[in-house]
């Protein structure tokens, strides 16, 4: 699959968004060789396991991804979901940190070479950054409970917490509530399973993006005991 696939399911991009977008397969093909930030064996379907999976985020009814809103990527890797959704959204700022450098090395690299002026890469490790963003993002960096114990204080009062996740959640969640206090009411789950069609692959059927609306709970001073 090629950058067509995006283009499919995000038919108003502008030509330069576009080209953004084409240019991704040859930049981390490129960059693989070097610094394995992409299982070898998903190189061959970036556009569908990485960029359209990154870009999913944006169908959330009511996303968060509004102009002059501050996003953190958190445990970014090569740059997803930050780098797709830096295209999408040109008018919000990203962070992308991680602590590993040859990633944000890779992150850098590729944010320059594709023009994009709306991304700051930093190499630190999440819980280390000032808060003050309205999104915080993740995709599988960690089980929910210890995600929300690093970012929960990194949040403006208004915002969300959206993390790409995996299969049955419903452990993750009674964990994450009770570690974190926070109702499982005020975790919310969209299914991808139904949101691309006729892409000829199962990829989505069990992902999830599960969301986490800032509230009095996340202010609350966390704790990683039972």
């Amino acid at each position: 699959m090629d950058a067509t696939l995006i283009f499919r399911f995000f038919p108003r991009l502008s030509d330069s968004q576009k080209a953004q977008f084409a240019a991704l397969q040859l930049l981390y093909s490129d960059w693989n060789r070097a610094i394995n930030v992409i299982s070898r064996k998903d190189i061959e379907h970036l556009y569908l396991r990485h960029v359209l999976h990154s870009l999913s985020l944006a169908c959330v009814p009511g996303h968060p991804f509004c102009v002059g809103a501050k996003v953190l990527d958190a445990g970014t890797g090569g740059g997803f979901p930050g780098i797709p959704l830096a295209i999408l959204f040109p008018e919000t700022h990203f962070t992308l940190c991680d602590s590993i450098a040859k990633k944000i090395k890779v992150v850098t690299a590729v944010s320059e070479q594709l023009g994009l002026t709306n991304i700051t890469p930093v190499t630190a490790r999440a819980e280390t950054l000032p808060g003050g963003f309205d999104v915080v993002v993740s995709r599988a960096v960690t089980r929910l409970g210890e995600f929300i114990h690093l970012v929960n204080n990194k949040l403006t009062p208004a915002g969300v917490i959206l993390c790409l996740k995996g299969g049955d959640l419903t452990e993750e969640i009674r964990e994450a509530s009770r570690v974190c206090h926070i109702p499982e009411t005020q975790f919310k789950l969209t299914e991808l399973s139904g949101l691309f069609q006729n892409i000829g692959d199962d990829f989505f059927e069990t992902k999830k993006i599960c969301e986490i609306k800032q509230t009095s709970y996340l202010c609350a001073p966390q704790s990683k005991s039972n």
